[in-house]
Formats: C-alpha cells, sequence, structure tokens
C-alpha cells in the first residue's frame, strides 16, 4: 500500500518564517486503521516544540505546536478530531456537527505516537485504529481534514491545513475535510 502525501498550506493572515512546508503521509491499514506522519520542514530553532512528557490525554493542545486530524464518515455531519502533540500528549473530540460537541474520547486507548527531530526537520507518526473511535469508520469512505498548529519562538501562532475554508483559520468546516480515502480492500 502507498500512502497519500498531502501538503498543508499556511493561512494567510498567520504567517511563519520558520517554516518552510509541512507534509503529511496518509495510510489506510488493512486493519482499518489510519497511519498519519506529519513533517515540518524550517528553522526548528525558532519553533517551539512542547517537551517530551509521558503519553497522556491532555486538552488545549492547538494552544501550541501540535498536528491535527479531522475524521468523518463522507457525507455524515458528526466527526472525530484528533490531536498529537510532539510532547506525547493527546487528545480525541466527538461533535455530532460542525463544532457541536457529542463527548470526549478521553477513555480510547492512547494513539501510538513516536517523534524524530533534527536541526531543519520534525516528523511525527501517529497511529489511530479507527474502530475504537466509531464503529461507522470501519469500511466506510472517510474524509479527512489535516492540519497543524505552529508556535514560533515569540510566540505567535501560525495554522496549516490540507485545505482553508475563506475567513479565519477554521479546522472544523467541513470545506476542510478535504482528502477522501476509501476502505481497505477485502481480501479475496
Amino acid at each position: 500500500m502507498t500512502p497519500n502525501t498531502v501538503i498543508l498550506t499556511r493561512h494567510p493572515h498567520t504567517p511563519s518564517d520558520a517554516v518552510r512546508r509541512i507534509e503529511v503521509r496518509v495510510l489506510r491499514t488493512p486493519a482499518d486503521a489510519l497511519a498519519l506522519t506529519f513533517a515540518i520542514d524550517g528553522d526548528l530553532a525558532r519553533v517551539r516544540i512542547p517537551p517530551a512528557s509521558p503519553p497522556r490525554f491532555a486538552h488545549g493542545l492547538w494552544e501550541h505546536t501540535c498536528f491535527e486530524a479531522f475524521v468523518a464518515v463522507d457525507g455524515d455531519a458528526a466527526y472525530h478530531e484528533l490531536n498529537a502533540s510532539p510532547s506525547g500528549e493527546w487528545a480525541a473530540y466527538s461533535f455530532a456537527s460542525y463544532r457541536s460537541p457529542d463527548g470526549l474520547s478521553d477513555d480510547l486507548p492512547a494513539p501510538n505516537i513516536v517523534v524524530r527531530a533534527s536541526a531543519h526537520q520534525l516528523e511525527l507518526d501517529a497511529l489511530v485504529v479507527l474502530h475504537q473511535l466509531s464503529p461507522r469508520y470501519a469500511h466506510a469512505s472517510l474524509r479527512l481534514g489535516l492540519s497543524a498548529v505552529v508556535e514560533d519562538d515569540g510566540g505567535a501562532l501560525s495554522y496549516w491545513a490540507l485545505r482553508h475554508p475563506p475567513g479565519r483559520p477554521d479546522f472544523h468546516h467541513h470545506d476542510a475535510l478535504a482528502l477522501r480515502l476509501e476502505p481497505p480492500a477485502a481480501d479475496c
């Protein structure tokens, strides 16, 4: 299986000199898991990267450098938001419709998060089992929104997404769920 590779674009109203490019590799595995690799290319000395901590559920990860995936069944208003921090912390939220919370998913097993960093690249791998988020995701066509929040050394945030809707940054907007993923092929 070959992953989809997409490039995130910076929202035009949130400048960043520290980041040159953010790429995401996405693979829906035969076991119906979502394997994501977010890669920031830039001057990482100018990016605030949260320090490593034990994996745990944490709120407010989007207030600092973090990566996000929004998952919905194609054509459905309900969706999940997944946050993964380079610290190893994570969060998952359920929404019945646009920004209408439907509960926390803090009782889920922690996603497997692995972080690698060099002077010019930060990579975060996250593996999420889709049916643990919702049984409806198994074998359904999905829409994904992929995004990143990057905090620079001055504390300013830049917002990156596969697609930005008009107006202010809004990763929850339906238009941001721009990547379609088909279910894994059934074994013959």
